[in-house]
């Protein structure tokens, strides 16, 4: 079956005559729960819910997962992945240009407990050379929001190598993008916030695992930190993953005919997106990546340039985040953290007619560099 189908199938119980397709969420802090608990599937709705077991089952299917294990955010997940995989005196190798999230929480507070971290930059597969000793591996390819690509089997095998597990960081591709599970990881982490969900209306995180040991210590953690997510927020993302597959065709479609524009233009500096033939990491992420993504970088010539774009664009929602079927962009060094320009934008493209979008953003631009 191919992940078009699966997409609209995944987690869907077997049908039944006067049933929902999706059946709907399931609202429980207690269950009816006589005599010895041992053996209930359901006994308090921390520790478990059957809206999350559907979900969990369907990103399985698409991950090609042991098990999975849903959290109420993107950061929960990591945290849970870094908690459950790291003690005191252990070494995680982690990217310098890689979610500033986690940068802050295994450098923040992780070392805090007497975690190691080392950083090196995604590119040229840097972090292969700090794998001395490691317990854990944590790779994002392609980067956020720099967009570098690392070969990850060959980091994953050479992690192995040397004892390590292998986590990766999935979020920019989704699912469907990028399957990290099959090229060697043990952990695949999402926000699920983003391209999976796709609609920028609800907060989710999962992470789905080569071996279900690993799921069962990812459960126990959820359950005694309380990270679990909301039954609504997981049944609205079970319903949204059925347009996964056409929101992300199109919205990749998009991104490329985007960035050819961009790549025209003589005012866009350091253009960034694997599915250009042009981008230097296109050869590996051609590779690895079944698509490239709706994440397009590029820079203008400073922070007032790029601030006179944003706001002369009509079709983009100047947003944090990224993957939800309208288009957002923002100036990403607002935030700090980072290591890029003023000018850096980081453009996540949504499903809207790329031609339209074209003509807005060549519109803003050439307003942004009159002023």
């Amino acid at each position: 079956m191919n992940d078009a189908t699966r997409v609209i199938r995944a987690g869907l119980a077997p049908a039944a005559k006067g049933e929902e397709f999706l059946r709907g969420p399931v609202f429980a802090g207690a269950y009816h729960l006589e005599d010895d608990p041992e053996g209930s599937a359901f006994s308090y709705g921390r520790t478990n819910n059957p809206t999350w077991v559907g979900y969990e089952n369907a990103i399985s299917d698409l991950e090609h997962a042991a098990a999975t294990v849903v959290f109420s955010s993107g950061i929960a997940a990591i945290a849970a992945t870094l908690g459950v995989s790291l003690k005191p005196g252990d070494v995680v190798v982690m990217p310098s240009d890689g979610y500033y999230g986690s940068r802050v929480l295994a450098n923040g507070f992780f070392s805090k407990f007497g975690v190691d971290v080392r950083f090196a930059p995604t590119s040229d597969d840097a972090q292969r050379e700090l794998l001395k000793g490691a317990r854990l591996l944590w790779l994002e390819s392609p980067s956020n929001p720099g967009l570098d690509v690392c070969d990850i089997r060959l980091l994953a095998e050479a992690a192995h190598a040397e004892g390590a597990l292998v986590a990766v960081d999935n979020s920019t591709p989704s699912p469907l993008g990028q399957k990290p599970l099959d090229l060697g990881a043990d952990f695949n982490v999402s926000s699920d916030s983003k391209i999976t969900t796709g609609h920028a209306d609800l907060i989710l995180g999962h992470v789905s695992v080569s071996d279900a040991t690993w799921g069962g210590k990812l459960r126990e953690w959820r359950a005694r930190v309380g990270s679990a997510p909301g039954p609504m927020e997981v049944w609205l993302a079970h319903r949204s993953l059925a347009t996964l597959d056409v929101r992300l065709r199109r919205q990749c479609g998009n991104a490329l005919l985007i960035a050819e524009f961009l790549a025209s233009r003589k005012d866009v500096h350091r253009l960034r997106y694997p599915g250009l033939p042009s981008d230097p990491a296109h050869e590996i992420a051609s590779r690895q990546m079944k698509l490239f993504g709706p994440v397009v970088s590029f820079e203008l010539a400073s922070r007032k340039s790029a601030e006179l774009f944003l706001r002369n664009c009509k079709l983009v929602y100047e947003a944090t985040s990224f993957g939800g079927v309208h288009t957002t962009a923002e100036r990403r060094a607002r935030w700090g953290g980072d290591k890029i320009s003023e000018g850096f934008i980081r453009l996540s493209v949504g499903c809207e007619d790329a031609q339209d979008l074209i003509h807005d953003f060549s519109e803003a631009l050439d307003r942004a560099y009159s002023k």
